[in-house]
């Protein structure tokens, strides 16, 4: 069994820490630390859990960290735990930017250490209702819709909510990015708050991503278009449909069918599958090259939406 320590104990840290208490058979136990004196204290009350008082105090203490830090810190928080040899898993996006990245992939080779990324659709069960049935995908799109919440406004809605669904078309294609084009806009922070884009990829599938937090009505769904079949995958309520054509004595009939979902937590799978991955000294589900390639394809996005924006004010 592991030790494990919560780096950040906001909205997300919380439900972290949550989560973990509930698989005892892989965490025997937990530590954390969060520098807001104020959130150091709430979950200490909640979770009945010392806090530690310092970074450097809680990667001491444990095995494996769990970093639920803001975008900004998780290079600086993820090095230090890989440079003590600690096995790290970081919430997405992997770092703020590719630099970042790169430099903590050639750490963790380094330090021989597991590290996954929080790419937690992965594990949703509307997600793995329809993987196996996706192959030779021709066209992908989705809407990733919310209303404003006032949080993770420290970066755009790309790498807040967008940068879910580029890691599914990249790993649903398992294909290299040819071309990006976007539009998008700020309305309520300083950063993009609503976009739209369509990423090209080398195998001939097209994606068509809109992502934004922004708006009056919320909706997490993802179409797979093949021949002869689309499978809908819906994140929020956590449902999974297949549409597909059915050609008999010349006649074509579209038939709809509800897919089995099962009744899982995605966290709850996610932090199961790092700990096991960690337990084996297996790879990870999701690595941080494969954060880095959703990071990469996020950028490629929000430079074309300032080129955008540039050329329209110009």
């Amino acid at each position: 069994m592991l030790k494990i320590g919560v780096l950040g104990t906001g909205y997300l840290g919380k439900i972290h820490m949550q989560v973990l208490s509930e698989l005892p058979e892989l965490f025997q136990s937990i530590h954390f630390f969060d520098p807001d004196i104020k959130a150091a204290k709430e979950a200490a009350a909640r979770f009945g859990i010392e806090p530690c008082h310092s970074l450097d105090a809680l990667i001491h203490e444990v095995d494996v960290v769990d970093v639920v830090s803001s975008t900004p810190s998780h290079f600086q928080c993820a090095s230090n735990a890989i440079r003590n040899l600690k096995h790290v898993f970081i919430e997405k996006p992997i770092t703020s930017t590719l630099e970042e990245s790169n430099r903590l992939i050639k750490l963790a080779k380094e330090a021989q250490v597991i590290a996954q990324v929080g790419h937690i659709e992965r594990f949703n069960p509307a997600f793995v209702a329809v993987s196996s049935l996706l192959e030779n995908t021709k066209y992908i799109e989705a809407h990733r819709l919310s209303q404003f919440k006032g949080r993770n406004n420290d970066v755009s809605v790309i790498l807040d909510v967008m940068i879910h669904d580029i890691d599914l078309v990249l790993a649903v294609t398992q294909a290299n990015v040819r071309r990006v084009s976007a539009n998008g806009a700020s309305v309520l922070t300083p950063h993009i708050d609503i976009a739209n884009a369509r990423i090209e990829l080398d195998n001939g599938c097209v994606a068509n991503l809109t992502a934004s937090r922004v708006g009056t009505d919320s909706m997490r769904k993802m179409r797979f278009y093949q021949k002869d079949a689309c499978y809908v995958s819906d994140f929020l309520n956590k449902t999974a449909h297949s549409y597909e054509l059915l050609r008999e004595n010349e006649e074509n009939e579209i038939t709809k069918k509800s897919l089995s979902v099962s009744d899982t937590n995605a966290l709850k799978q996610e932090l199961m599958s790092f700990g096991e991955a960690v337990l084996r000294q297996s790879e990870p589900t999701v690595s941080l090259e494969d954060g880095h390639k959703a990071l990469a394809v996020a950028e490629m996005i929000a430079e074309k939406i300032r080129q955008n924006v540039f050329t329209s004010e110009d």
